[in-house]
């Protein structure tokens, strides 16, 4: 099982090698280091780590606000590991995943994590209808009064706030669209997106294109990833989806391959529902002839 580790700090003075030093002591086979604040979720080597994670692998960390700052990211990375087959474990703080007592630890956090919602909820509405009762009308007077000043201040906010969801999530989805846009058509590469990720967190056709608009706008993204997908013919369309499999996870069994094409419900060449590797690497094969590999 083999152990990788990841270690950040938050400013440049500060510097990763305590812990770099804690998790090769630990059996970490690899260590990823990073600067950037915990609050940020959009940490570009993190994101790496978990895209890049397998089956029977474990995320190890120091200390967990080494990884998140907040229980609710927190719940999503390892979330997003327990879907992809990987384990989390930090050194000095009773979880690990791959542990009975771990897992209980984890599904007490959840709990409280739900029970703190919970409460928060009932405030609001508590203080919702003291306020109402006393005369006392919620809301921003500028936006009653359609102050063109507020209005703006609103809109801005509101697409900030919508730069923060979408960086939350820029993992899933952006390494995809940058890599396989536009020379694979929409539909494809929402397939491929979504064919890891729990249902809850899949994306629709049209979700995906205001995100990367959205990027495009702000340059995180190439304008050429909104150009129109060439014709590609119908016999090559097998090949670019299992190169864009393979280009997302270098280290991906062809036998995780013929998982994911059949969550996607590809049909292989012969219209059959079941892959096998023997397909996966006929096609793999072929991509390669084609360019469509790295």
């Amino acid at each position: 099982m083999p152990l990788i580790g990841y270690a950040r700090v938050s400013t440049e003075d500060q510097t990763p090698l305590p812990q770099s030093q804690a998790l090769k002591s630990a059996g970490c086979v690899e260590i990823h280091e990073e600067q950037a604040s915990g609050g940020n979720r959009a940490r570009p080597v993190l994101a790496r780590v978990l895209e890049r994670i397998g089956k029977g692998d474990t995320l190890v960390v120091v200390r967990i606000d080494r990884l998140a700052r907040s229980l609710s990211h927190l719940l999503e990375v390892i979330e997003r590991l327990e879907a992809k087959g990987a384990f989390f474990r930090s050194l000095t703080d009773p979880i690990d995943t791959s542990s009975p007592q771990g897992k209980f630890t984890l599904q007490v956090l959840g709990a409280a994590a739900e029970f703190e919602r919970a409460l928060i909820r009932e405030r609001t509405k508590a203080g919702l209808a003291s306020a109402r009762s006393k005369g006392r009308i919620g809301g921003n007077p500028g936006l009653r009064a359609r102050d063109p000043a507020a209005l703006r201040k609103v809109r801005l906010a509101r697409q900030d706030g919508y730069m923060d969801r979408l960086n939350e999530t820029a993992q899933d989805w952006v390494p995809h669209v940058r890599r396989l846009r536009p020379d694979m058509a929409w539909e494809d590469v929402l397939r491929i997106i979504n064919a890891p990720l729990p249902h809850e967190r899949q994306w629709t056709q049209s979700r995906l294109l205001r995100a990367v608009n959205a990027y495009v706008r702000d340059g995180f993204l190439a304008e050429a990833v909104l150009g129109r997908a060439g014709r590609r013919d119908t016999d090559d369309r097998l090949p670019a989806i299992v190169a864009g499999i393979k280009g997302a996870n270098p280290e991906i069994t062809l036998q995780e391959i013929c998982n994911r094409l059949e969550k996607m419900r590809e049909r292989t060449p012969r219209g059959r529902t079941s892959w096998q590797p023997s397909s996966v690497k006929m096609l793999l094969e072929r991509a390669e002839r084609l360019g469509l590999l790295d």
